[in-house]
Order: structure tokens, then C-alpha cells, then sequence
């Protein structure tokens, strides 16, 4: 946002857009009535500039007008992953960070930021993504190796060496840097153990909270997003 210095400023009705709740014609509209403020003086006319970080408010509620947003969500069982959803916010051109399967629940990034969304999913940044998984029968030490030295699957597809933690039951955890089709279903069933369900519990050091719900979505600030590139 910086230029020689100095905050580079843009037309408030813009600024209002790139909220993703209004449009420039209802951003025009709203500052002419008099409803929206920058650093609590009362403005009316759309064309003014102002930089990103001022506090710019309508009616009172402080919006965020940063360029890139980052948003964590809860993926419920049974939906696709798509760059339009009806509970986000519009106009703000989000899209996924890789790819959960229809039944895997957890984890999802989305953002609408490219250069983010690469680092997180390329297996260079050795981003580790943890899966809780349930399978027919219980994971064995002999399948762990298998998966520390890394697995050839039929189809000759080669999976980068990965971490698997048998826990009670038929329980387990999956750690992988790399977010090949289906893979953690294939790595799991190429050692005679399909996977019953799924669940993305964190990218690198970020988490879903232990109370997470399916369907919740949370806005991250910086620290937070950061937390999606920092290696375990």
C-alpha cells in the first residue's frame, strides 16, 4: 500500500466496494446520504481518496476494506468446494485453497489472494496439513513406515513421504505437504484401510478451534493467515 513513503490513497466509494457488501452505485448512494465517515468526520462525496488504513465506517460499524481477505471456514459434510457461496460476503472474488473432497469435512482456506493461496498449497513451502481420518481397520506401525518413505500408488502416482499416527480404535492422523487428488483417501486405501471419514484439523500451525462447528466461518487478521505458512 506504500508509494514514495506515503499511503497510497483511493476514491472512498471504491474503498466502500472492496468490502465486498456493497456495490459502487450503493457505495455512491450511501456516502452522498451522509452515512459513512473516515476517521470520524462525516464525508459526502464519493470521489475523495483515502487510504485503506483509515477507519472508515457506515452508520456507525467499522468495515474492512483491506485489498486481500482471508477467511478460515468449517467445511460441512456433503458440500463442494466452489468460488461462490451466499453466506460471504459479495464482490470479493474469493476462492478456495485447494480442494476438500464432497464428504471430507474441516480446514478450509479461502482468500483472494493468488500469491497466498500458491505458498499454502505448493509442496516447496512444506506446508504440513494434518487429517483426522477413520478407516475399516486399525492402522498398523508397518503402514506408518509405508508412509514415511513414501508411497507409489497403483496408478503410479508418487506421494511425497508423510507422516501417519495410529490412535484408539480405528482412528488415525494423516500429515502431508502436498494435496494430490484424493490422496489421503488413496495413500490409506493402497494399505488395505478406506477411509469411513475425514476431517482437516490445521495447515501448518493454524488450527480449528476445539469448539468448531461445520459451517463456521471466521475472518483471519495477519497473524493469523501467517500461521498457515509456518512449518511444524
Amino acid at each position: 500500500y506504500l508509494r514514495d513513503g506515503a499511503y497510497m490513497t483511493e476514491r472512498l466509494d471504491k474503498l466502500l466496494s472492496d468490502s465486498g457488501l456493497y456495490s459502487r452505485s450503493e457505495a455512491r448512494a450511501l456516502v452522498r446520504a451522509g452515512r459513512v465517515s473516515v476517521d470520524g468526520a462525516a464525508i459526502t462525496a464519493p470521489e475523495r481518496k483515502f487510504s485503506r488504513e483509515c477507519d472508515i465506517r457506515v452508520d456507525g460499524e467499522r468495515l474492512n476494506c483491506a485489498k486481500y481477505r482471508y477467511f478460515m471456514l468449517d467445511k460441512p459434510e456433503g458440500y463442494v468446494c466452489a468460488t461462490e457461496d451466499s453466506r460471504l460476503p459479495t464482490g470479493l472474488g474469493l476462492f478456495p485453497v485447494g480442494r476438500l473432497d464432497r464428504d471430507t469435512t474441516g480446514l478450509l482456506l479461502l482468500t483472494n489472494d493468488g500469491d497466498y493461496a500458491h505458498k499454502v498449497i505448493s509442496p516447496r513451502s512444506k506446508v504440513e496439513k494434518c487429517y483426522l481420518a477413520e478407516t475399516e481397520a486399525p492402522v498398523t506401525s508397518e503402514d506408518a513406515a509405508a508412509f514415511a518413505e513414501g508411497l507409489t500408488l497403483a496408478d503410479g502416482t508418487r506421494c511425497l513421504p508423510a507422516g501417519l499416527e495410529p490412535l484408539d480404535g480405528n482412528y488415525c492422523l494423516v500429515r502431508v505437504m502436498e494435496g494430490k487428488y484424493h490422496q489421503v483417501k488413496r495413500m490409506l486405501a493402497s494399505r488395505g484401510k478406506p477411509v469411513t471419514r475425514l476431517r482437516r484439523l490445521s495447515i501448518g500451525a493454524l488450527s480449528l478451534p476445539p469448539a468448531s462447528e461445520p459451517g463456521e466461518l471466521r475472518e483471519l487478521d495477519e497473524s493469523a493467515k501467517n500461521l498457515a505458512l509456518t512449518q511444524l
